[in-house]
C-alpha cells in the first residue's frame, strides 16, 4: 500500500513539473532580438498546418507544444488566415493570442495633400504589398464601384473625392480597401466642414466647396495663408471676376504642362482655364487636406482681391490692382517700389 502511494505521488509530482514547465514554456520569449520575422497562415489551414508553416517561415517555436497549447486553449479552430508579424520578445501564448484575433502585419501607403488622384493611384499601383485589384478600371469603373447609387457624387470625376492621409492595411488587403476608406474619410471631413461654413458663402453645394478647397491646396503650402487666399477668391466669385489662379490652368493642360506656363497657355481655353473662364473649374483640381477644406468654408474676411508670391513661401495681398501691380514688381521682377 506505501508503495502505491509513494507511486501516485510521484505521478502527481511528475504531472505538476510537466505542467508547471510545460506553462513556463508558453510564456518565454519565441526569439530575444533581431528583425520581425514574416510569416503567413493560408486559409483554411488547421492546427499542424499552421504550426508546419510558422515554423517554415522561420520562426523557432517548438511544433509539437504550439500545437498541443491551442488544443488546450480551446483556440486551435480559432486561428485566421493572413500575413503577420512575429515580433521579438514575443511568447508563444502571446503569438497564439495574436494568431486568434487576427492582429495581422499592418503596412502603410501615404496619400500627399496636393496629389491629383492619377499620383495617388499611382502610389497605390507603387505598393508592392498591397493587391492590385483597381489596376485595370478605368476611373469611371472604379467610381462606379466606390460611390452608391444613392450619393450625390455619383457619375463624378474621382478629383478630389478621395482623403490625403496615411492608411494602414494588411499585407495583401486590396488596394479597392484603401480607395473606399479615402472616400469614405473626405465624405466625412467635407460634411463637417459644410455643416460649420460660414453664412453666405457662394457655394451652391459640398461639391463646388471641394473645388475651392483644392485650389487653395494647390495656390499655397503655408497653413496659415490659406483662409487668406480663401479669402481672395470668395470676393472674386462674389464680384464676378475671373479668378485667374494658375494651378487651373496647369490642371487643365494635362501632359502639356511642361514644367512653365507661357502667355499662350493663359490665352488658350479649357474647362480649367480660369483666366477665360468665369466661376469655378468643373471638377477639383487636386485632392485638399483637412485644413484647405475648413479655408475654403471658412475664409478670412479681407477686402483683399489680389495676391502675388514673395518668393518665400508667403504671399502679398493687396485690395488693389495699384498696389498689386507694385507687388508684382518689386517680388517677381525685382523692381524697386519708391
Amino acid at each position: 500500500m506505501a508503495f502505491i502511494k509513494q507511486l501516485i505521488l510521484a505521478s502527481v509530482v511528475s504531472v505538476v513539473a510537466v505542467t508547471g514547465g510545460f506553462s513556463w514554456w508558453s510564456k518565454q520569449p519565441v526569439t530575444s532580438g533581431g528583425a520581425p520575422i514574416a510569416f503567413t497562415v493560408t486559409p483554411g489551414s488547421g492546427v499542424g498546418a499552421v504550426t508546419q508553416q510558422i515554423v517554415a517561415a522561420g520562426v523557432p517555436v517548438n511544433p509539437i507544444l504550439f500545437g498541443l497549447l491551442a488544443r488546450l486553449t480551446q483556440k486551435a479552430g480559432r486561428i485566421k488566415a493572413g500575413s503577420y508579424e512575429l515580433k521579438p520578445n514575443t511568447s508563444p501564448r502571446r503569438l497564439l493570442d495574436q494568431l486568434v484575433r487576427g492582429e495581422f502585419a499592418q503596412e502603410a501607403v501615404t496619400i500627399i495633400e496636393g496629389w491629383t488622384f492619377r499620383q495617388m493611384r499611382q502610389a497605390l499601383a507603387a505598393s508592392p504589398d498591397l493587391k492590385h485589384d483597381s489596376a485595370q478600371l478605368s476611373d469611371s469603373e472604379l467610381m462606379a464601384r466606390i460611390v452608391s447609387d444613392s450619393s450625390e457624387y455619383k457619375g463624378k470625376a474621382p478629383e478630389g473625392l478621395f482623403f490625403p492621409d496615411t492608411y494602414l492595411f494588411a499585407k495583401g488587403a486590396s488596394d479597392m480597401q484603401i480607395l473606399r476608406q479615402a472616400h469614405v474619410q473626405l465624405l466625412s471631413k467635407l460634411k463637417a466642414a459644410w455643416d460649420a461654413r460660414e453664412p453666405d458663402l457662394p457655394y451652391k453645394t459640398p461639391y463646388q466647396a471641394l473645388v475651392m478647397a483644392s485650389i487653395v491646396e494647390k495656390e499655397t503650402g503655408q497653413k496659415s495663408e490659406r483662409a487668406m487666399i480663401a479669402g481672395v477668391f470668395v470676393n472674386r466669385l462674389r464680384t464676378g471676376m475671373l479668378l485667374q489662379t494658375d494651378p487651373t490652368v496647369i490642371y487643365g493642360m494635362g501632359d502639356k504642362y511642361a514644367g512653365k506656363i507661357r502667355k499662350k497657355d493663359l490665352e488658350t481655353d479649357t474647362p480649367y482655364n480660369t483666366y477665360t473662364r468665369t466661376g469655378l473649374p468643373p471638377t477639383p483640381i487636386a485632392l485638399p487636406g483637412v485644413a484647405s477644406l475648413a479655408a475654403a468654408l471658412g475664409p478670412a474676411k479681407t477686402d483683399a482681391l489680389y495676391f502675388v508670391s514673395r518668393n518665400d513661401g508667403t504671399s502679398k495681398f493687396s485690395d488693389n490692382l495699384g498696389d498689386h501691380n507694385k507687388a508684382v514688381n518689386q517680388y517677381q521682377r525685382g523692381i524697386a517700389v519708391p
